[in-house]
């Protein structure tokens, strides 16, 4: 990814192109797993892949149909009531996937079992809509609708997404039965946290705030012994009133049995609050 990273910067056309690859590749793995994991088991885990999966079973309509069908119309509503924000990557990834999905749709379920249907369909759903983000774009569908409503009714954004999903499997529920419903909600949670691991990575750091009577000690130690920034932040005592600096430092998983050690020798008495910290960009990290 470093080696990505420094070639599109390099080369700006590039970036644009790997966006574009991004979207397709993402695009593709959710209607793969769309038709081999979700549809067959009936599963709607809301969006507009629920809604053609609900009118297939009911009507028997092509499922990419469906979601051209309200995909499309979506997008022109976008544009017209949010602006023209979303370009052409959002228009490719809203046409493009359910092309995918007609083209795949003679392939046999990979599995009948409807808990591994949800789960994989989650996941495979969740990594493709991270790679699409990762494109800086989107598949469209009811998040454009959950925008136009979050803008003329007050409602927050994750409300109006959790309404109009909420309804499809509740929809789900009644036209299939609650087992369906259920194995819906599974397969959106399970999209929800893989979305957030293709997004942030699976590497953790931790983020440590050290209130110390040692601070020039324990910062140098961190300095040289860890070779990791240390950032010094303006506090006051709540009960003192007295002015008591903080220590802030980020490291890695590895680093921080050594870092709480290194504190602990140097000041048995500090105060330490550690905390997770998803995604580090810059010197000694990820670059953005």
């Amino acid at each position: 990814m470093n080696i990505l990273s420094k070639l599109t910067q390099s080369y700006p056309k590039t970036r644009v192109a790997v966006d574009y690859l991004f979207i397709l590749i993402g695009s593709a793995i959710i209607a793969l797993s769309f038709n081999v994991f979700l549809l067959p088991n009936q599963i709607a885990s809301g969006g507009v892949s629920g809604i053609s999966t609900i009118l297939k079973t009911v009507l028997g309509w092509e499922p990419a149909y469906v979601q051209w069908a309200f995909n499309i119309p979506l997008f022109i509503a976008g544009v017209i009531f949010l602006g023209k924000q979303f370009g052409v990557k959002t228009l490719v990834g809203t046409i493009f996937l359910p092309f995918v999905v007609f083209l795949t749709n003679t392939l046999e379920p990979w599995t009948h079992d409807a808990l591994l249907g949800a789960l994989f369909g989650g996941i495979g759903v969740g990594l493709g809509l991270g790679i699409v983000f990762r494109g800086k774009a989107s598949t469209g569908g009811t998040d454009l609708a959950a925008q136009i409503i979050n803008k003329y009714t007050g409602f927050t954004l994750g409300r109006c997404v959790v309404m109009i999903d909420g309804l499809i499997v509740l929809t789900a529920a009644i036209v299939f039965d609650i087992e369906k419903g259920l194995y819906a909600l599974i397969a959106l949670y399970v999209t929800s946290k893989t979305i957030d691991l293709v997004q942030v990575g699976f590497g953790r750091s931790k983020m440590a705030m050290i209130i110390t009577n040692k601070q020039e000690e324990v910062r140098t130690g961190i300095l040289n012994k860890i070779d990791r920034g240390v950032t010094k932040l303006s506090a006051y005592g709540g009960f003192t009133d007295h002015e008591r600096p903080v220590l802030m430092c980020v490291v890695d998983q590895t680093e921080f049995t050594k870092l709480k050690q290194l504190v602990k020798t140097l000041d048995p008495t500090a105060f330490v609050i550690v905390m997770d910290a998803a995604e580090v960009l810059g010197e000694g990290f990820k670059h953005a």
